[in-house]
């Protein structure tokens, strides 16, 4: 998959010419991101076959290297490209991957209805995830802001990718919608399940030190138990030793991981609903990456049972 990916973006000229996106592009690569291969899931969930989905990969790869270039400057993250080659010169590569992605889909083989639809929900996305950047760098003070970040970023962009996929495949809009609902909820479920990971990590992860509001410590913040006092002293001085430890036993004991565990499990199943209604050629391909989440949660409930 992702010698495919490279293959065709290697091929338009912005990487042909300019050394800085290739050499970007090549860290990407490196890594492996699994968000990637969520297009080329959709395409052969409907067709059989993930060839035909490769463009709107290509696609999606660059406009999350976009985005998420421009996200490690708004988080001061110190893995962020930016601190490398500077603010000014990471936002004018954001620029690039993004015009680049755009032609991903553009120079692709598909009819000019896949393309114009793809690049309408394409272009959405960035708008949405932008908005939801824009609300993750205030304040969180309550769920319905949190739920409405996870929304409008995990949501809007998993959703935008399988949709892309689909269309790809050859799927109509309507199943291409039906199925943009599946990606929207697997990315609330990615995006619970990276909360509970974090917030639960020892050594304390950023969003501790940063004072962040990740869901299981957003609910002990908001919700009224008999440890809330003790656990915003603890969330306030999370370096003194012992304060993490403490603080992640008051949120088990307070609810705030049943919760969790609740959300994401009530994703799952909806998700499930969704797929079973559809007539597709290859639905264990989008099943599998729904398990693939929820396999860590549902060994947590049988350890509890």
């Amino acid at each position: 998959m992702y010698q495919a990916i490279s293959s065709y973006l290697l091929t338009t000229p912005i990487f042909q010419t300019w050394g800085e996106p290739r050499r970007v592009l090549g860290r990407f690569l490196s890594i492996r991101p699994r968000d990637w291969n969520l297009p080329l899931a959709a395409c052969k969930s409907v067709c059989g076959s993930e060839e035909p989905g490769i463009a709107a990969a290509a696609a999606l790869a660059c406009t999350q290297i976009s985005i998420i270039l421009v996200d490690d400057i708004l988080d001061n993250d110190p893995r962020g490209e930016f601190q490398m080659i500077g603010a000014g010169q990471a936002a004018n590569l954001a620029s690039t991957f993004l015009s680049a992605g755009q032609l991903a889909i553009l120079h692709s083989r598909a009819s000019q209805e896949i393309k114009f639809n793809t690049l309408q929900v394409l272009n959405e996305m960035v708008q949405v995830v932008s908005y939801g950047q824009y609300l993750d760098m205030l304040t969180l003070q309550d769920e319905g802001t949190y739920w409405q970040i996870v929304e409008s970023k995990s949501g809007v962009f998993f959703g935008s990718a399988i949709y892309m996929g689909a269309l790809f495949g050859g799927a109509s809009v309507r199943t291409a919608k039906a199925l943009e609902g599946v990606g929207r909820l697997y990315g609330e479920m990615i995006q619970i399940h990276d909360d509970l990971h974090d917030t639960m990590e020892r050594p304390a992860n950023p969003d501790w030190i940063e004072r962040r509001s990740p869901l299981p410590i957003l609910f002990a913040r908001l919700v009224d138990h008999p440890d809330r006092i003790r656990f915003m002293e603890l969330y306030q001085n999370i370096a003194v030793d012992g304060a993490l430890e403490e603080a992640q036993e008051i949120i088990i004991r307070c609810g705030a991981v049943s919760y969790c565990v609740h959300q994401l499990m009530g994703r799952l199943e909806r998700s499930y609903e969704i797929l079973d209604d559809l007539s597709l050629e290859k639905a264990s391909t989008i099943r599998s990456l729904l398990d693939e989440v929820a396999a860590p949660i549902q060994k947590l409930l049988e350890v509890m049972e």
